[in-house]
């Protein structure tokens, strides 16, 4: 799990610093409010996903303000983020960034335009590699949020436990019993961009008071 990060912790160093960040593609986390920003998409499923272009940057780095004292992979995480939370949000759906490889990997509904922007969003040594979906990230949103509006709606049947949106064009839930909650929910939410799957009960730790005296 160490070479491949999720957008939401990349964004805490960058805005510290008080580098711009694009709010669609950081803030709103995996989670939808029920999940601990993990991401889904393991990294060897990630690096074996199909490419339908990849481009490796040309953006010369900057040589003032903060943003030089971040790696220009982390630079070009935040330049497509701008991308994303502006005129190419309707075929925006997500990234994930990979360490090891140097490189981004954005999903996103075929675009031409979105693609060259993208890939000059990317600064010198920084591969982009993209991927396709059917579905934008606003959509995948509204639906991670129907399904969350209630989470204790389906109690005595199943426990729903997370709710979010994965990078790569699909919202996850986690249930206790995903034998019987995935009929009930495809057949509420429909089956298209729905996977669920067996989580385990997050438990709170108990606040330790001290003893008066």
């Amino acid at each position: 799990m160490r070479g491949i990060r999720h957008r939401t912790w990349i964004a805490a160093g960058l805005a510290t610093a008080g580098v711009a960040v694009g709010a669609g593609l950081y803030i709103e986390e995996l989670q939808t409010g029920h999940t601990d920003g993990g991401y889904r998409v393991a990294p060897a499923q990630i690096k074996a996903a199909a490419t339908d272009k990849s481009c490796v940057g040309a953006r010369p780095a900057p040589t003032a303000g903060d943003a030089v004292h971040y790696t220009p992979l982390d630079r070009t995480v935040d330049h497509l983020g701008k991308l994303t939370s502006g005129r190419h949000t309707a075929v925006y759906t997500g990234l994930s960034v990979d360490d090891d490889d140097n490189a981004a990997d954005v999903w996103r509904i075929p675009s031409a335009a979105f693609d060259t922007a993208a890939c000059a969003a990317a600064e010198k040594g920084v591969t982009v590699r993209l991927h396709s979906t059917d579905v934008n990230r606003k959509d995948l949103n509204a639906l991670a949020d129907r399904i969350s509006e209630d989470m204790s709606r389906w109690d005595g049947a199943f426990q729903l436990r997370e709710v979010g949106v994965d990078e790569s064009g699909f919202v996850f839930v986690g249930v206790d019993d995903p034998e019987r909650a995935e009929p009930i929910l495809e057949d509420t939410f429909g089956v298209r961009y729905i996977r669920v799957e067996h989580v385990e009960q997050a438990h709170t730790l108990p606040l330790e008071v001290p003893e008066a005296g």
